[in-house]
């Protein structure tokens, strides 16, 4: 049997505000009472895993339709978390150089339903797409309530609706759940976002792997001391979420891969130079 081959996909960049990032990084003081606002750029990125038992994505990243006047996110959100992105960083092309098309892809594990983790859900019809039941319904209600969604973009909703995907839900007391052979979907809970999902990767050479996605955005927010972001949810979920993870490296010795962290993106193997395994 051949072994699984785990791809990092770059999907491009986009920018915000750090405090969005670390919440409070640079507060104001006496001695520093206007201090200056950091815009900074950070990576966005899908991972593919080549499994014998079918082929596992992990995030979607942005939809290229996203930005410019006729885009689907609101001004605002494009004023305030620009997305940038060349053809060749879409998410197709990025499974296409690979030889994959959308309906190869067995499973979408969507670590949570924002605009950089989601954006493509829509291309994956044939996949089962697997999130937290709480992000979901969440998600949905608010769809069906306002346009004004924040961090869930209203017209991505919409083609997942209208594309008629196939969702499988992890409930919020399903802890570690086996998708394929050295493969766990690990429930991170609420946090980030109302319901947060990792993946655990055993791989034979590399060894273990957890994707954090933005349970963890930066090392930074890793610490010790933990630093919670500026967009958050559940700010105790949050810090349990951060803990569970630290405690389930050390017992599996594994990797934390964080979901936006610049200086550790730089040094991951990228798709077009070749794989883990």
């Amino acid at each position: 049997m051949s072994k699984p081959k785990l791809f990092v996909l770059d999907t491009g960049t986009m920018k915000m505000d750090k405090n969005y990032m670390i919440a409070m990084h640079n507060p104001a003081s006496v001695d520093n009472p206007s201090p200056p606002a950091e815009f900074v750029e950070f990576p966005v990125y899908a991972v593919l895993i080549d499994h014998p038992e079918g082929k596992i994505l992990f995030d979607t990243g942005c939809n290229p339709d996203g930005m410019g006047e006729e885009g689907r996110w609101p001004e605002g959100v494009q004023k305030m978390f620009p997305s940038f992105q060349d053809e060749s960083c879409y998410l197709i092309n990025r499974l296409e150089q690979l030889n994959t098309r959308p309906e190869d892809i067995k499973y979408v594990v969507a670590s949570h339903l924002h605009l950089d983790h989601a954006g493509c859900l829509e291309l994956f019809t044939n996949a089962t797409i697997i999130v937290h039941d709480t992000e979901l319904s969440k998600t949905m209600k608010q769809y069906a309530m306002t346009k004004d969604m924040g961090a869930y973009i209203w017209a991505d909703i919409n083609a997942w609706i209208t594309n008629d995907l196939k969702w499988k839900t992890v409930m919020p007391n399903e802890d570690e759940l086996e998708l394929a052979k050295g493969v766990k979907i690990l429930n991170f809970g609420p946090g980030h976002a109302w319901g947060l999902l990792g993946l655990h990767v055993e791989l034979p050479g590399e060894g273990g792997i957890i994707l954090a996605s933005d349970a963890v955005y930066t090392s930074e927010s890793f610490g010790p001391p933990v630093k919670p972001p500026g967009i958050i949810y559940d700010s105790i979920g949050y810090l349990n979420a951060v803990e569970k993870i630290r405690k389930y490296a050390e017992r599996t010795n594994s990797q934390v891969w964080f979901g936006h962290d610049a200086k550790q993106f730089r040094e991951f193997v990228k798709s077009t130079e070749g794989f883990y395994e």
